[in-house]
């Protein structure tokens, strides 16, 4: 057992998205075993009915479950509100859903399908149930981002990369990119509230990531699951970052194999502000009132 999971949450609630398999269902397993409360987030009624019965399983720790399909603005409004309407207090949010997509795809709100789910959906997610973390105090975000971040470049009049050629990597990074920005921006907005908010790049991890139809993603799924490092190995520095003592008030970090890392930022020293506004009005989100929330 990793010296993490010796550590007692008993207590803490938690709320893992993209937790039905790989890096996000490791990280709430390991929470569960900690003694936490955890709710994992997923769209899929029997994957994440799946997933929370092993976790129950595994650490004695009933595992509740919230659904939701984070390419749909609407269906997002909807969770966090039923999340919301349970009125308790949040103290662990690891924000881990994501997807990979071969071609160009668009949401029904009319975005591009990759920068939608893993960062349109983060955003609108953790600003509508940000009261919940706040009246949990001291508590935690942990977003996960990549390192794929540093290839790319966000473009403030093409967020989502339209005026080019389509490519994966481009569209994973671009997402990925927009999610640090998001951390730093909100570490900045928060201060004072005693919610923290960090990013992390766990690695390669052997997950179901690529696992999608077709002969070319099914090869490059079984070639992950060979080389690539097990979930629960990956999962170390975003269970470091939710639950160390050493991070205590440490925000605004971006963090890979259990260090600080520099990211790979806009040279616009306010493009973090640019970012927040045009994602406030992308998603329909209202801002962040912390003399409200306090």
């Amino acid at each position: 057992m990793n010296a993490e999971e010796k550590m007692d949450l008993s207590g803490r609630r938690c709320l893992v998205t993209g937790a039905t398999s790989g890096h996000g269902k490791a990280v709430a397993r390991i929470l569960a075993g900690m003694g936490a409360d955890v709710m994992i987030l997923g769209r899929n009624p029997g994957k994440c009915r799946s997933a929370a019965d092993e976790i129950s399983s595994s650490t004695g720790r009933k595992t509740e479950m919230l659904l939701c399909d984070f390419s749909s603005q609407k269906d997002i409004r909807r969770a966090a509100s039923e999340f919301m309407s349970l009125k308790k207090p949040l103290h662990i949010l690891v924000n881990n859903a994501g997807q990979v997509n071969r071609g160009f795809s668009k949401t029904e709100d009319g975005y591009e399908s990759t920068f939608a789910v893993n960062y349109l959906a983060m955003f609108q997610f953790t600003i509508l149930i940000m009261r919940s973390l706040v009246s949990g105090s001291p508590s935690r975000i942990i977003n996960v981002s990549s390192d794929t971040h540093r290839i790319v470049r966000l473009n403030p009049d093409d967020l989502e990369g339209r005026k080019g050629s389509f490519s994966l990597m481009g569209s994973y990074g671009r997402s990925k990119l927009a999610i640090v920005h998001f951390t730093l921006e909100l570490a900045e907005r928060l201060h004072g509230t005693g919610v923290t908010v960090n990013a992390v790049d766990p690695g390669p991890v052997a997950s179901g990531i690529a696992d999608k139809p077709g002969i070319i993603p099914q090869m490059a799924d079984a070639i992950i699951q060979l080389t690539f490092p097990k979930p629960e190995k990956a999962a170390r520095t975003a269970i470091y970052l939710a639950t160390s003592p050493e991070m205590e008030g440490l925000t605004g970090g971006y963090y890979r194999f259990m260090k600080k890392k520099t990211p790979r930022l806009s040279p616009d020293p306010d493009f973090g502000k640019l970012l927040w506004k045009k994602s406030l009005a992308m998603t329909g989100t209202g801002d962040i009132d912390i003399e409200r929330l306090n």
